[in-house]
């Protein structure tokens, strides 16, 4: 009975080790797919009792890990974990990169202009537009942030390099991945919706991925 039960609590353990190592990859499918997990089946071992047998166990986990590898995908896409501010850059099951990024800071700006909710949206996009050094067009809420005057559509003022680093990486409705001049708050959630990288990060990021490249937020 003893022995019994530490062989189905070596099985558990085993189990519980593979879905914990394939979290990451489970991601993209997730996101994407309406993925079932299988049934485990319940069955009598040696002493009657009712519990999972390891056969029944390693054939619902290999049929997980047969989905899985389906619905990876094999070039290259970024992971944003908003919780904990990390991203994991992927190509195929190959970890490229992983380490610190800065998220939405989830608060909202009131003004007479108008309401702006600062947010990382979750979810899959899409790499649309890549450009090295690029320049900032300040938004009327980043002015109203700051207690100035909003300035007129293309004036002078609205336009700052540095700002994003050395490369952003275009994910549409305003949202970006890009560089950033307060690198002291990375693994902080302070950005106004965009994901911010360190310097090196963001140019492995940027050579890496590539127009349509997928970036999956959770």
């Amino acid at each position: 009975m003893v022995r019994t039960f530490f062989i189905y609590l070596a099985i558990l353990f085993a189990g519980i080790l593979f879905f914990a190592s394939m979290v990451l990859f489970a991601i993209p499918a997730i996101q994407e797919s309406d993925l079932v997990l299988p049934e485990i089946t319940i069955s009598q071992n040696e002493t009657g009792e009712a519990g999972p047998s390891k056969e029944s166990l390693e054939k619902d986990i290999n049929k997980l890990q047969i989905k899985l590898d389906k619905l990876t995908p094999t070039d290259a896409y970024i992971i944003i974990n908003t919780s904990d501010n990390h991203f994991y850059l992927y190509k195929g099951k190959q970890l490229i990169r992983e380490g610190l990024c800065s998220t939405g800071k989830n608060e909202k700006l009131v003004s007479e202009k108008g309401d702006n909710t600062f947010y990382t949206p979750l979810g899959v996009r899409r790499v649309q537009r890549k450009q090295p050094n690029p320049v900032w067009a300040k938004p009327d809420w980043a002015f109203i942030e700051e207690g100035l005057p909003i300035p007129p559509p293309g004036h002078s003022s609205r336009f700052e390099s540095g700002t994003l680093g050395a490369y952003k990486l275009e994910l549409g409705n305003g949202y970006m991945i890009h560089g950033t001049i307060y690198k002291r708050f990375m693994g902080l959630s302070v950005t106004h919706g965009c994901i911010r990288l360190g310097d090196e990060d963001l140019e492995v990021v940027y050579s890496t991925m590539q127009i349509g490249s997928k970036v999956y937020i959770y």
